[in-house]
C-alpha cells in the first residue's frame, strides 16, 4: 500500500483530510476508520476522488477509478485523532492535533514533503531516460535547478496574499460606477459536474464585486447525470443565473455554444465547470473596457487551483498580446473575455476542433479584434491536482492534433504560408515550418580580428554542413595583427572564391560601425549578423530563421543560443533585465523545461542578441542601420526597438540552433575607460527608450523579476509590485547630460 495526505486543514470545528492511497493492484480496495483519543470510532464524511496523476506515476496508465479521498470528522481542540487506512491486508494510522497540524502546515514540512513526493518511480524513470540523453552533468544541473525553485509554490500563494485586493479594496470596488458598465455574459459547459465543484464556481461568480453580469449554462450531461437540481436552486436564489439542460452531450464546442445562445450580455466570458474566479476578476475586466473602449478581447493571468479548494499554485504570469507564442501554444486561455458583436461575426466554438476549440475560437477572436488587451493580474483559479507529474501523450493526441488543425487554419485565413504543425518539446507545444519563397541570398556578416581557428569553426559548418547553399559571407576584418589570421583569410577565399568576401575596418573597434561597413558590401537580400565565436548546431538553422523572415509582419529573427557546456546564453531578450535589458534563461540546460517551455516556444520578444540576427537588407536601411554612438552596448537591442517601432514583430526561433562560445572575440568591460563607456552607452540607450524601461517590456510581465533571468516572482521587498527596475543613479546623471 502507498499513501498520501496532501490537505490537513482545521475549518471552524471539522478537519478536512484530502489525499491519495493505493494497493498493489489498481482493483485493490482502501477502507477508512476515524479514532478519537480514547480509540473509539467517531463519524466522518468521506467523499472519493479522481487521481489519474497518481493512477499515472504508479500504474503507467489512466484507470477510471477514485484513488483519492476526502475526509472531514468533527474536531475538539486539544484532543488527538487517528486516521485509520487499510488496504490489502496492510494498516496504518495517523495522528492528528493542534500542534502536529500547525507543523505539517508549516513551509519546512511543505518542502520535505514536496522532496518526498518527488521520490517516486516516475521520477527516477525520467531521470534515468534525462541521464541516458543528457548526461550526468545535464543531470545534476537539472537537479540543482529543481531543488532551488522547491519553494516556489509557497513562495507564490505568500506573494498571492500580499498582492490580492484587501477586504477594504473590495468593498469600495463593490461601490464603484464606472462611466461605461457593460453586461457580461459568463458562458459555462457543464458535463457531469461534481456538485461541490460547480457550486464553488458559481459561489465564486456571484461573489464579484462588479455585479452587472448574467451565467449562462449548458447542461450535456446523460439523463440522471444532471445537475439540475443545484442549477435550478440556484436559479430560484439569483434571477442572474440561467441554464438550459440538453439532455445529451452535444460535446464541448455545442454545449458551449447552447450556452453562448443564451448570453444577452455585451461581452462573453468563458468558463469551465469546475474552475473559480477571485472576487474582483469581472471588476478588473469593465476598469480595462473603460479605459479603452475598442477592446475586443482581454485575457488574465491564471494560477491552478487544487482539488480541495485550498490551495493556489502555478501561477501563469503571460506576455502581452503575442502572435507567435499564440502559434507555439495557447497561452491566452483564462480568464478570456470577448466582444459579443465580434462572436456574432465569426461564429460560436467549432466541433470540428473539439479537444482544442477554445484554441480556435480564440485564434478567430484575435484576427478580428480591433485591440486585444492583457490584465497582468491573477483572475482566474483552473482546478487541476497539485502533485501532478506524470504525462499520458496518447491522451493528449486527439487534443493536439485538433490544435495542430487550429494553428493551420490560422495561418490560411491570415495568408501565412506555412509549410507544417508538429509537435516542439511537449504536446500541446507546437513547431511550426514556415515555406521558404525561392532561394533568397543571405548574405552572413561576420567581424573579426584574429581568432582565425573560431571563425573557422563558424565558417565551415554553414559552408559544408548547412541545408541552405544560398549564402555569401562578408568577413569583416577589424585590426587583426597575427599573420595567420590573413593566411586564414588567403586560404578560405581560394577555398570558396564565389562564396566570400573579406572587407577591410581600419578605424577603431565600433561594433554598429564594423557591421554598418559589412552591410555595405552585402548583395544578399537578407542579412545574418552572426558572431564569429558561434558554431551552428541545427544544419537547418537558416531555414528555420529565414522562413519567418519572409514574412511581412516580421523585421527580425534570432536564434537560441548555447554555451558549450549546452546550456542556455540566449533565448531572447528582456528589456528590464539587470536595469536596461539581458537573456532569458541564461544558464538553464538545453534539455530542462523552463518557465511554461518559453525557451522552447517560438514566440515574440522586443528584441534578440545580434550573435545571430536575420532581418531584410531594405528593413535595416529603413531604419538606418546600426546606431553607431553605440560602439559596444546594446547596439543590437537598440537596432530590435527600431526595427519594432515600424510595427515589425521581433521573432525568437529555438529550433535555429547555435553554440556561442562568448567572450573569446572581445575582452570584458575591464578598465576604467571600458566602465564609463559602458555607462555612456547604457544612459544613451535609456534616454532613446524611456517607455519600455519606465511601463515594463510588453513581452514580459510586471508580476515577475528583473533581477533573474529564469522568469521567477518578483521579491516584492525588493522590488515592489509591478515597479520597473531602478536605473543605477550614475546613469541617471549621465542620462541628463
Amino acid at each position: 500500500m502507498k499513501y498520501n495526505v496532501d490537505v490537513v486543514r482545521i475549518r471552524e470545528n471539522t478537519i478536512q483530510l484530502n489525499g491519495w492511497v493505493i494497493g498493489k493492484t489498481p482493483k485493490s480496495l482502501a477502507m477508512f476508520l476515524v479514532l478519537d483519543e480514547n480509540k473509539k470510532k467517531i463519524p466522518f464524511r468521506y467523499v472519493s476522488t479522481r487521481r489519474d496523476d497518481v493512477s499515472q506515476i504508479y500504474f503507467k496508465k489512466t484507470y477510471n477509478r477514485d484513488f483519492g479521498f476526502d475526509i472531514q470528522f468533527p474536531y475538539e481542540r486539544g484532543k488527538n485523532y487517528y486516521l485509520i487506512i487499510a488496504c490489502d491486508k496492510r494498516q496504518v494510522r495517523i495522528k492528528y492535533n493542534e500542534a502536529l497540524i500547525a507543523k505539517r502546515s508549516s513551509v519546512a514540512h511543505k518542502r520535505m514533503q514536496k522532496i518526498l513526493d518527488l521520490m517516486n518511480m516516475e521520477t527516477v524513470h525520467v531521470a534515468w531516460d534525462f541521464y541516458k540523453e543528457n548526461g550526468l552533468s545535464a543531470l545534476l544541473k537539472k537537479s540543482k535547478h529543481k531543488l532551488q525553485g522547491i519553494d516556489n509554490d509557497y513562495d507564490y500563494a505568500e506573494w498571492y496574499e500580499l498582492t490580492k485586493p484587501t477586504e477594504e479594496e473590495l468593498e469600495k470596488q463593490k461601490s464603484t460606477h464606472f462611466d461605461y458598465e457593460p453586461k457580461l455574459s459568463i458562458v459555462i459547459p457543464t458535463y457531469k459536474t461534481p456538485e461541490r465543484y460547480l457550486k464553488e464556481m458559481l459561489n465564486s461568480i456571484l461573489s464579484q464585486t462588479y455585479s452587472k453580469f448574467e451565467i449562462c449554462i449548458a447542461d450535456g450531461s446523460p439523463k440522471g447525470e444532471s445537475v439540475e437540481r443545484i442549477l435550478k436552486k440556484y436559479a430560484q436564489k439569483d434571477a442572474r443565473v440561467r441554464y438550459s439542460i440538453l439532455g445529451e452531450n452535444k460535446g464541448i464546442a455545442g454545449n458551449t455554444n447552447a450556452a453562448l445562445e443564451m448570453a444577452t450580455g455585451d461581452y462573453i466570458v468563458l468558463a469551465d465547470h469546475d474552475d473559480t474566479l477571485p472576487p474582483h476578476a469581472l471588476f478588473e475586466c469593465v476598469k480595462a473596457l473603460n479605459e479603452d473602449p475598442e477592446y475586443d478581447v482581454l485575457y488574465s493571468d491564471e494560477d491552478k487551483l487544487d482539488m480541495d479548494g485550498g490551495s493556489l499554485f502555478d501561477p501563469h504570469f503571460k506576455p502581452d498580446f503575442n502572435p507567435d507564442l499564440l502559434c507555439s501554444v495557447n497561452y491566452i486561455c483564462h480568464l478570456f473575455v470577448v466582444n459579443h458583436d465580434l462572436v456574432d461575426a465569426i461564429g460560436g466554438l467549432r466541433a470540428e476542433f473539439d479537444g482544442a476549440q477554445d484554441y480556435d475560437f480564440i485564434f478567430r477572436c484575435t484576427e478580428a479584434a480591433r485591440k486585444i488587451h492583457h490584465i497582468p493580474k491573477v483572475l482566474y483559479h483552473w482546478r487541476c491536482h497539485q502533485n501532478s507529474t506524470a504525462s499520458n501523450p496518447e491522451s493528449k493526441m486527439y487534443a493536439f492534433e485538433a490544435g495542430a488543425r487550429a494553428i493551420m487554419a490560422h495561418y490560411e485565413r491570415v495568408g501565412i504560408a506555412a509549410e507544417k504543425v508538429e509537435k516542439g518539446v511537449d504536446y500541446g507545444i507546437y513547431h511550426s515550418t514556415y515555406r521558404i519563397m525561392g532561394q533568397p541570398l543571405v548574405s552572413v556578416i561576420i567581424p573579426n580580428k584574429d581568432h582565425s581557428k573560431d571563425l573557422d569553426t563558424c565558417l565551415r559548418p554553414l559552408l559544408e554542413k548547412a541545408s541552405y547553399k544560398n549564402l555569401q559571407f562578408v568577413i569583416v576584418e577589424n585590426n587583426s595583427t597575427e599573420e595567420a589570421t590573413f593566411s586564414y583569410y588567403k586560404k578560405i577565399q581560394s577555398e570558396y572564391p564565389d562564396k566570400i568576401k573579406v572587407v577591410v575596418w581600419e578605424r577603431e573597434f565600433n561594433y554598429s560601425a564594423i557591421n554598418n561597413f559589412g552591410v555595405s558590401f552585402a548583395d544578399g537580400e537578407y542579412l545574418l549578423f552572426l558572431n564569429n565565436d558561434t558554431e551552428i548546431i541545427a544544419e537547418n538553422c537558416i531555414e528555420e530563421m529565414l522562413g519567418l523572415c519572409q514574412r511581412e509582419d516580421v523585421g527580425a529573427v534570432g536564434a537560441r543560443l548555447l554555451y558549450q557546456d549546452d546550456t542556455i546564453q540566449h533565448a531572447g531578450v528582456v528589456v528590464g533585465f539587470g536595469g536596461i535589458a539581458g537573456h532569458t534563461f541564461i544558464g538553464l540546460h538545453k534539455a530542462e523545461n523552463s518557465y511554461f517551455h518559453r525557451a522552447m516556444c517560438t514566440q515574440d520578444y522586443s528584441a534578440v542578441t545580434a550573435a545571430c540576427l536575420m532581418t531584410k537588407k531594405s528593413i535595416f536601411e529603413q531604419v538606418g542601420g546600426f546606431s553607431e554612438e553605440l560602439a559596444v552596448a546594446f547596439n543590437d537591442i537598440d537596432l530590435c526597438m527600431k526595427i519594432g517601432a515600424l510595427g515589425k514583430r521581433i521573432v525568437y526561433n529555438p529550433y535555429a540552433l547555435l553554440y556561442h562560445y562568448e567572450s573569446k572575440s572581445r575582452g570584458l568591460e575591464d578598465t576604467p575607460e571600458k566602465v564609463a563607456r559602458f555607462n555612456r552607452e547604457v544612459a544613451i540607450f535609456a534616454k532613446r527608450w524611456p517607455e519600455i524601461l519606465k511601463n515594463g517590456d510588453p513581452c514580459y510581465n510586471p508580476n515577475l523579476t528583473l533581477r533573474k533571468s529564469n522568469f521567477a516572482l518578483r521579491d516584492l521587498k525588493k522590488e515592489g509590485i509591478g515597479e520597473p527596475y531602478r536605473l543605477d543613479p550614475e546613469i541617471q546623471k549621465l542620462m541628463k547630460e
